[in-house]
């Protein structure tokens, strides 16, 4: 297993749409513990997905069930290809980056989602997720897609904060 490198604004690339994956094999699934590697050594990263250390497929892991305050939640997730079909509610939330180390954010996401993704052996799987864990996938889910948390907050003046330490545990996102 390796650490990879985090892409970080301003990078363009982060502002690549990924393409799904079509081959389940042991080169995705080394790709898949290095990426966790790299999450696991983020400062508070709760999530992280394949375009933020420069490969543009629709991966992404999401783990909120460490965080300092744990919800109902599905645990270590391996998400590829992954698609939101519903979501419900809206709640405002701050959220981090890996990819944005320097500012936390206010930003608007569904309180409710409906996930449909493969794990890394291609076997379909489907989760209903609320709260944080349901916030930290579209988190997620918009980095496959090209966006960063910076592109949706509703003002950069009023709800984008420099972060002043970034801190070890949970809390973060990818």
């Amino acid at each position: 297993m390796a650490l990879l490198e985090i892409l970080t604004v301003p990078d363009p690339r982060l502002k690549d749409a990924s393409v799904a994956v079509e081959r389940f094999d042991q080169e995705l699934r080394s790709f898949i513990a290095d990426l966790e590697e790299t999450r696991q050594a983020g400062p508070g990263a709760v999530g992280i997905a394949a375009p933020q250390v420069g490969r543009f497929q629709r991966i992404a892991i999401v783990d909120v069930s460490k965080t300092r305050k744990p919800v109902a939640n599905h645990g270590h997730l391996v998400l590829v290809n992954p698609e939101i079909t519903h979501w419900d509610g809206f709640e405002l939330g701050r959220e981090g980056c890996l990819s944005v180390p320097h500012y936390t954010g206010n930003v608007i996401r569904a309180e409710r989602i409906r996930l449909r993704a493969q794990d890394a052996q291609g076997e379909v799987r489907e989760f209903e997720m609320e709260g944080f864990e349901a916030r930290a996938v579209q988190h997620e889910v918009d980095h496959l897609d090209g966006l960063l948390f910076i592109d949706r907050v509703v003002s950069r003046r009023t709800d984008l904060f420099q972060r002043k330490v970034y801190q070890k545990g949970g809390g973060g996102k990818g």
